[in-house]
């Protein structure tokens, strides 16, 4: 018996050595081993998940990113997968509903959260002024923690979230919440 999933495989690229990431530069095979791992690994959790699931209900949760709300140039493979994990999500919600199974399902958006998933990104001497400028950026003024992850996944597998579904919880210390297009909108007495 499945009463709940949670999709939380995921690679960049980067951390793999498969080389740029970029839309312009990537391999196809590249592209398709990000994507067989976030995007098809997501896909197949859930199909069996809704066969196992469908007589007695559960909840599924897809941890996505906040690279899936928004494009990255740089690493064009993981942010489309992981945009494609958000629709997704959405569209199994949608499905479950039209057939009248019990399911829920639900996406997770982290961002900045300090996990090992950073290190290829801010590797280097200048590692530490990386993070520094990172956290800047960040609304809240730190990264988060593996913690709060399983917090938000805690609550959307729970019957806390019962009228919950189709559902996209960000993470992310209110990154999305802003924009750096809005000087000021990350920390408005700075810039006074």
């Amino acid at each position: 018996r499945v009463d709940i999933l949670v999709n939380n495989a995921g690679i960049t690229g980067m951390a793999e050595g498969f080389g740029p990431q970029d839309p312009e530069n990537a391999s196809l095979n590249s592209w398709k081993k990000v994507h067989a791992v976030n995007a098809e690994g997501t896909f197949l959790g859930c199909k069996y998940a809704i066969i196992h699931m469908k007589n007695h209900g559960g909840s599924i949760v897809n941890i996505s990113s906040r690279s899936g709300n928004v494009g990255l140039g740089s690493m064009a493979a993981y942010a489309s997968s992981k945009a494609m994990v958000r629709n997704h999500t959405k569209s199994v919600a949608l499905w479950c509903c039209s057939n009248r199974y019990p399911i829920r399902c639900n996406s997770v958006h982290p961002a900045a959260i300090d996990t090992p998933l950073w290190d290829p990104i801010v590797s280097g001497p200048s590692k530490k002024q990386k993070i520094e400028k990172m956290v800047q950026e960040i609304p809240m003024g730190h990264m988060g923690e593996p913690e709060d992850v399983a917090y938000a996944v805690l609550y959307l597998a729970s019957e806390e979230s019962k009228f919950i579904t189709g559902a996209e919880l960000l993470v992310d210390g209110g990154i999305l919440a802003g924009s750096a297009a809005s000087p000021g909108a990350i920390h408005p007495k700075e810039n006074i």
